[in-house]
């Protein structure tokens, strides 16, 4: 697969240069898709009628895996990995605005680290924390270093901002509570070697830390007129998954959710923390009895990564992609194989859109459509029964009750699939405006675009060329 692709992509990464999406899949598909051994992955044909990305840019500025990607601004995103260096692109050209250098091994956690209200200066900054134990602040329209922490014993895993305290953590080994000029204000007790994989904020100034199986509420104490220090306490354990946890968000005002190595999902009330819902059995929600079965090997069942809307919360879990309805407390819509490989990554985009990416490389595009309801009773049986008369035969009506309550009302049904990287796809973003990044461990990162959107910028720019240079007038 690696050769294909980098043999398609030669020569077409220059900068400025889309390539045609079009071309590239045919190469693709002919080269790579029928090679494949038989699977139950979704395909789908060249023609993708759905699909806006038809036009790719090839961004080339790292030298090892890229793992994250963050938004700066309505146009400008930041990029990061394994070589320890951050990038600063134009997500609208792909031109490359920034390179930062200060970490000494790869970065593992990155996030934006918004101005303050009061502050004059309003440049956009972004925290960093990389495996030589040390966590970086950056300005990201300067390309300045602003300050760097040295202190820490072991590498942090996460970092997240609690915004209406004007603080921010860091989760490694223990949990430190930091200001913005890097002051260290507390911390806990050493809480685990494997350290802190998650953090979110709740509400009454508490954060939820992730720490192997265990879900870890603590209490941030603010200085008072009796006690000028920071303090951060325990609160409660919650002890309800049977493995370690690998993905914790907040999908509404009221709940949070957590899922684990083992494909426990974990529906959370955000107030008292208690248990509101729990789903243990992706693997037996099945459409059909003759979907293929599966090898049920750890790495099949882990829930990598959430999103969320009003309604559904949507879980990569393993290869597949499963919608699990808040209200109704049940999976509404799967698809068991998404992709051939674990997805690393999810996100809704708009009209019932839902996109993922994978170890396998691909980037997938999928709409959640309403399955035909069946009948509520079967059709009259016998003789007398295919005139009218008669009654409904009860027992026959039995399978086709069991078959309703068993089956999802929703369907994904795959409307893109984006073949452009040699190797597993970590992450993306997603532009209204300016399309769809992705980031992999190829290195590359490419910036696909909606061709259709494009070409109608490029006749505009020529239109607006020509009319400049006089050569644009009417013939009679």
């Amino acid at each position: 697969m690696e050769s294909l692709v980098r043999k398609a992509l030669k020569g077409n990464g220059r900068k400025g240069h889309f390539f045609p999406f079009c071309q590239f899949t045919k190469f693709l598909y002919s080269s790579f898709i029928s090679s494949q051994p038989k699977s139950p992955l979704q395909t789908i044909g060249e023609e993708q009628t759905q699909n806006p990305y038809t036009e790719l840019l090839v961004l080339r500025a790292h030298r090892d895996i890229v793992r994250f990607l963050v938004q700066l601004d309505d146009c400008r995103f930041a990029s990061a990995g394994d070589d320890g260096i951050v990038v600063v692109w134009n997500a609208q050209t792909g031109e490359k605005l920034l390179e930062l250098s200060g970490h000494t091994q790869k970065i593992t956690a990155i996030i934006t680290f918004p101005p303050l209200e009061a502050c004059e200066e309003k440049n956009q900054l972004i925290l960093t924390a990389s495996a030589d134990k040390t966590v970086i602040v950056w300005d990201c329209d300067t390309g300045r270093q602003v300050r760097k922490v040295s202190c820490f014993h072991s590498t942090v895993k996460c970092l997240t901002i609690l915004q209406r305290l004007d603080v921010w953590l860091s989760g490694g080994s223990d949990l430190c509570v930091w200001n913005r000029r890097l002051d260290l204000l507390c911390k806990t007790s050493h809480l685990s070697d494997t350290g802190v994989s998650a953090l979110i904020e709740i509400p009454k100034n508490c954060v939820v830390a992730a720490v192997g199986k265990e879900l870890i509420i603590f209490k941030l104490v603010a200085p008072t007129e009796g006690s000028l220090e920071w303090n951060i306490l325990e609160v409660k354990r919650l002890l309800d998954h049977q493995d370690n946890i690998l993905s914790l968000v907040n999908v509404n005002d009221l709940s949070f959710v957590s899922g684990s190595h083992v494909g426990e999902l974990i529906v959370w009330d955000v107030s008292d923390w208690t248990v509101q819902a729990c789903e243990r059995n992706f693997w037996t929600q099945l459409d059909t009895q003759q979907e293929i079965k599966l090898c049920q090997k750890p790495n099949d069942i882990s829930i990598h990564h959430f999103t969320w809307d009003e309604e559904n919360v949507f879980a990569a879990v393993g290869r597949g992609l499963y919608v699990y309805n808040l209200q109704m407390k049940r999976v509404i819509a799967c698809q068991k194989t998404a992709h051939d490989s674990s997805v690393l990554h999810i996100a809704r985009l708009p009209n019932r859109q839902l996109i993922s990416c994978s170890e396998d490389g691909s980037v997938r595009i999928w709409e959640l459509r309403e399955k035909q309801q069946l009948a509520a009773e079967p059709l009259p049986t016998g003789f007398f029964n295919m005139w009218g008369f008669g009654r409904v035969n009860k027992q026959a009506s039995q399978p086709v009750k069991k078959q309703q309550e068993n089956t999802t009302p929703c369907s994904l049904e795959l409307i893109g699939d984006l073949i452009g990287h040699s190797s597993s796809v970590e992450m993306f973003l997603h532009f209204e405006d300016h399309g769809l990044v992705t980031c992999s461990a190829d290195h590359l990162i490419i910036l696909w675009k909606n061709g259709e959107r494009e070409s109608g910028l490029r006749s505009l720019k020529l239109f607006q060329k020509l009319e400049e240079n006089g050569d644009l007038y009417l013939t009679v």
